[in-house]
């Protein structure tokens, strides 16, 4: 199904909020995002972020500035694109709600009984927010993605809902209906094409009561035509609504009937399962249900509850960004730096307290208090369990998540090769560990009359290379010498190191040292110098290395000049692919090593 590419309409200005020039950098900072989030691609030029957003052009660049600083935007001329780092926010959330975790092997079990899509909702003010995606894969497959956006009047979920909404958010539908009847607004909505209207206010109010009285709720085609689909609530323990699963299928298997009897009663039971697992992870209280379906309208941040000591770490980054802004003067926004970092930082299933936020973060309370009120009152978060507990609210996946899906390893890593190209002027390869080979899996190289020639999808032997030492060094001892034996190294040059102790003691340095130079081992006139990419669990997943002639760089050279810049881009690819796979890794990084 088709991502609509229809631009969003400009979002209204906020209003002003308290806290003065810091609180309004961080909403200038969002909305900036968010309009990036709503973009084709989450990619759009300054001059249409100055429109849609509405920004003063200057106010932009130092936005944007900052944000790239940050890691998460990246500027290629005169556009701003979202970068991979963006996730982790809506990771945030997610990680607070627990539900991917306690809820995904449920909702995947269920698709493999059905041979059909199953996805879990959760209320998004008078939306419908995907958190957990199980896509079977078929030429007719449902597409959308953990993050993606839907109108409540065009989804079974959406009925489910609306049946719990309070009047002010009925008079929030009732006002964007009037303005955008077709939803155009909505990304992941496919633009209506034939004769068939837009669901209006009474269709979908009628629907909400059959919803309530059957608690269940059908799709026949609300989505576009072709799609149907049949929602169940999942409750906690104490009865509220926490989300919905729902099974989706395509016309050319099920009629909405023939679905609803063919799914419902294994959905049922999913569903009970579903609220047991809740009840038994303590997930689901009454405050919760209802700060996820509407959020509480602003109030105080409460500056009395007590909090444990602070962090370690919390010190060491608001002391980062101090020292950035000490580097790079008025272009740097220290305030929106912080604003983000708060949101980011509230990950704890029960949410966290003023003075654990303060810890966490490295600021302090009066500070914290400032950019919880602000982001309270924006709606990206919520009270948790109690009025002293502050929780990621769904919005956070508007910022950028959806527009992420289908990220690959390569896209990951693309431009991260590019600027060390661009820093170092050598060519440079990621490459992962294919039997007793490497096979190199991305690639940027250097203008040069004399370079280095290397393929994605080139093998070499893991023996003769410095991506394949760091590699073998990252393996336990006994497989990397399994794997060296089964190489049958052999001189490739005269300087080939092929004895087993001469390897092993080489396996060691890279241990040690992290980091790997081997010197026209591989070819005559040929050296590299490869550092380690770990995954998010701090696992050798690949290597990123830099390949030079020999009558271009020294041993010495690689080791002063080179080593530290590649180091540096392994830490931002390795920040990146943490964010990227934390949750979209099942569905999006579908190229990671």
């Amino acid at each position: 199904m088709p991502r609509s590419a229809a631009n969003p309409p400009a979002p209204a200005p906020p209003r002003a909020a308290p806290g003065g020039d810091a609180v309004a950098t961080v909403e200038r900072g969002l909305r900036v995002l968010s309009a990036l989030a709503a973009a084709p691609g989450g990619r759009l030029s300054r001059a249409e972020l100055v429109r849609v957003c509405p920004l003063a052009r200057a106010t932009l660049d130092r936005v944007a500035a900052t944000l790239v600083r940050l890691g998460h935007l990246r500027a290629e001329g005169s556009d701003l694109q979202l970068a991979p780092r963006v996730l982790e926010f809506g990771n945030a959330y997610l990680a607070a709600s627990t539900l991917p975790e306690a809820l995904g092997p449920h909702a995947h079990r269920l698709a493999d009984e059905l041979d059909e899509s199953v996805s879990v909702a959760v209320p998004d003010r008078d939306g419908v927010r995907f958190v957990i995606q199980c896509p079977r894969r078929r030429a007719m497959a449902v597409t959308f993605h953990i993050g993606d956006l839907l109108p409540a009047e065009r989804c079974a979920p959406g009925a489910l809902f609306a049946a719990r909404w309070d009047e002010a958010t009925w008079r929030c539908w009732r006002r964007r209906l009037a303005e955008d009847p077709h939803a155009a607004g909505f990304l992941a909505l496919p633009p209506r094409s034939g004769p068939r209207q837009a669901p209006g206010a009474g269709e979908f109010t009628a629907r909400v009561a059959e919803a309530r009285a059957a608690d269940a709720a059908v799709d026949d085609q609300l989505v576009e035509p072709g799609l149907v689909a049949v929602a169940l609530p999942v409750y906690g323990p104490d009865s509220t609504l926490v989300c919905a699963v729902s099974v989706v299928s395509h016309t050319s298997r099920h009629t909405a009937e023939s679905l609803t009897a063919h799914a419902l009663p294994r959905l049922r039971a999913c569903a009970a399962t579903m609220r047991e697992t809740l009840a038994t992870s303590g997930r689901g209280t009454r405050e919760r249900a209802s700060t996820l379906a509407h959020p509480a309208p602003p109030a105080p941040v409460s500056a009395s509850a007590p909090g444990p000591p602070a962090a370690a770490a919390a010190p060491t980054r608001a002391t980062a960004l101090r020292a950035v802004k000490d580097e790079l003067g008025p272009g740097f926004l220290q305030s929106l730096a912080r604003g983000l970092t708060v949101l980011s930082a509230l990950r704890a299933p029960e949410g966290l307290t003023l003075s654990q936020v303060a810890a966490v973060t490295g600021l302090s309370r009066a500070t914290a208090r400032r950019f919880l009120h602000a982001l309270r009152r924006l709606g990206y978060v919520g009270a948790g369990t109690d009025e002293t507990r502050f929780v990621p609210l769904p919005r956070t996946l508007g910022l950028g998540f959806a527009a992420h899906a289908g990220l690959t390893f390569e896209r990951i890593a693309a431009p991260h090769l590019a600027e060390l190209v661009g820093r170092v002027h050598d060519s440079a390869s990621i490459a992962v560990l294919d039997g007793t080979d490497v096979r190199y899996v991305a690639r940027a190289t250097a203008t040069r009359v004399m370079g280095v020639d290397l393929g994605v999808g080139t093998r070499l032997p893991a023996y003769a290379t410095a991506a394949g030492r760091v590699l073998l060094a990252g393996l336990d001892r006994q497989e990397a010498a399994d794997r060296l034996a089964r190489s049958a190294p052999r001189p490739l040059t005269g300087r080939t190191l092929t004895r087993r102790p001469e390897l092993a003691a080489a396996l060691e340095s890279a241990r040690r040292d992290g980091h790997t130079l081997v010197d026209q081992e591989l070819e005559e006139g040929l050296r590299s110098l490869a550092v380690p990419l770990l995954d998010r669990h701090g696992r050798v997943a690949a290597a990123l290395d830099v390949a030079a002639h020999a009558a271009q760089r020294t041993p010495d050279e690689l080791r002063t000049a080179v080593l530290p810049e590649l180091r540096a881009t392994a830490r931002r690819i390795e920040a990146d692919l943490a964010a990227a796979t934390e949750y979209l890794v099942a569905e999006a990084v579908t190229g990671a090593p």
